[in-house]
């Protein structure tokens, strides 16, 4: 291990093995390093969503994670007596329209040992005690299980390391937000009497929701809302007689668990910084927004939290761009943690209400609501995080210009070419203007072959996350070389 690495990684749940993985991609020095002995054997984030999946296969491994998970096609809202709504995924904007329910022992354990593959080993039982950001570098002090400590000197430091975040508290950052006032139950087990083993199933009963979340097989993750919660109350885990008593009152008749893997009481949180960076310093993943589960879109926001970092990071550390392309980092990945962090909870709210009135006049929209196929399919692309752009952020170059197709700031439809996706600005249009962009900064921009003759007619750099960082008619050349001259270092 070097004492000197580019990053320091502190956290290796799914959103630091990601970004350790990007940037090793990219040829970068880094160390990885985390307080527990092992990753994960616990289900814990089950989703993984369409856009991840898209990020995942730009760079080239998403499908490592297909085998290792169940791909889920909708989701059902019922009564226990009555369904309400059938939602379907299949309609989601993307080359995976599913959401795929992998648990993150598995995901961790396919990044985990990508990164080994690569030549990166997870330093494990040794967490972050200390840093200072000198300006220059980042000094840190490691300390291992046996008491043993180490200093070493990196160039940037990130922390992943989850909720009760060392990195953020260093740093000084307040976790704003609060703790819902109620109480849930987890429980991972062996399910029979549910059908189909490809959706989601969701009970709105009167005394509280039932959600269940296929995994493999038989295996099934069950989550039920138990009634207010005061103050720092906790209550002890269930039992599966619990668990089971409750699918019997809220779900369907027949359903029952056996062999659970996994039984848990748990709060919801719901909080998040302002700012994602300071100087060196950067949050990333749980470490910098924690929210409700509903939606299973936690995970996925801090991994594409990594992906938005990591070529940042890479373009800066090659030299091919100016420091100053990292300020766009916190406002791009902290407006949409806001938005994730609301929508979640407007979910939660709506699945928890408890006055009866309420809760018909919820059921009545809902079931009115799933008749119309534009709203459902509204619906799938939120939750698959489809939707997300970034048309506010300071690497979006304004217009307005009269093109048809995404405009600055909105997702990329289409698959980065091979080598490009996170690792190089993207150029499309007409074949000169793209070749003079590509040749001018090499360092930056692919040209990629033009295969749609639309593109022909407009210019467009696809930033290496597949967002539109500027888009202008053919002719808008000068623009798009005065953007790229803003990001290029000298």
């Amino acid at each position: 291990m070097t004492n000197n690495p580019k990053v320091l990684i502190a956290g290796a749940g799914p959103v630091g093995l990601t970004l350790a993985t990007e940037l090793v991609r990219h040829g970068i020095a880094v160390r990885i390093v985390d307080k527990n002995a092992a990753r994960t054997d616990k289900s814990k984030a089950l989703v993984m969503w369409s856009r991840t999946l898209e990020l995942l296969d730009d760079a080239g491994y998403a499908q490592a994670f297909i085998p290792a998970g169940l791909i889920a096609h909708g989701a059902q809202i019922s009564t226990g007596k009555e369904i309400m709504a059938k939602v379907t995924l299949d309609s989601i904007d993307s080359r995976f329209p599913y959401a795929l329910m992998i648990p993150q022992s598995e995901t961790e354990r396919v990044l985990e040992e990508r990164l080994a593959a690569a030549g990166v080993t997870v330093e494990r039982r040794v967490e972050l005690a200390g840093f200072t950001d000198t300006g220059a570098s980042v000094e840190a002090t490691l300390r291992r299980a046996d008491g043993f400590s180490e200093s070493l000197s990196a160039d940037w430091l990130v922390g992943c390391d989850g909720a009760h975040s060392t990195v953020r508290h260093g740093l000084g950052f307040a976790f704003e937000g609060s703790t819902l006032e109620s109480h849930w139950a987890l429980a991972d087990g062996h399910v029979t009497g549910l059908a189909p083993a490809d959706r989601l199933h969701i009970f709105w009963h009167r005394d509280g929701i039932l959600a269940f979340f296929p995994i493999v097989g038989d295996r099934w993750r069950v989550i039920a809302d138990l009634g207010p919660a005061e103050g720092n109350e906790k209550r002890p885990d269930p039992t599966l007689d619990e668990i089971n008593a409750l699918m019997t009152h809220r779900g369907s008749p027949g359903i029952a668990m056996t062999n659970p893997v996994w039984l848990a009481a748990f709060r919801i949180n719901e909080r998040k910084v302002r700012d994602y960076a300071r100087g060196r310093v950067f949050l990333a993943g749980d470490a910098a927004h924690i929210h409700s589960p509903a939606g299973g879109q936690g995970m996925n926001t801090g991994m594409q939290d990594a992906f938005n970092l990591a070529w940042k990071l890479a373009l800066v550390i090659e030299g091919a761009a100016k420091p100053a392309l990292l300020d766009g980092y916190s406002p791009e990945r902290s407006a949409v943690g806001e938005r994730v962090l609301r929508n979640a909870g407007r979910l939660t709210e709506a699945a928890t209400l408890r006055n009866p009135i309420a809760q018909g006049l919820r059921n009545t929209i809902v079931k009115f609501a799933a008749g119309f196929p534009a709203l459902q399919h509204k619906v799938a692309d939120q939750l698959a995080e489809m939707d997300i752009g970034y048309p506010d952020s300071p690497l979006t170059a304004t217009g307005p210009y009269s093109i048809s197709g995404p405009a600055a700031g909105a997702r990329w439809p289409d698959k980065l070419p091979a080598g490009a996706g996170g690792r190089r600005f993207t150029a499309l249009g007409p074949a000169d203007a793209v070749a003079a962009l590509a040749t001018k900064f090499p360092r930056l921009v692919v040209a990629a072959p033009v295969k749609d003759p639309a593109h022909t007619t407009s210019l467009r750099l696809i930033r290496p996350d597949g967002y539109v960082g500027f888009a202008g008619a053919a002719t808008d050349l000068a623009k798009a070389d005065a953007y790229l001259a803003a990001i290029a270092s000298a």
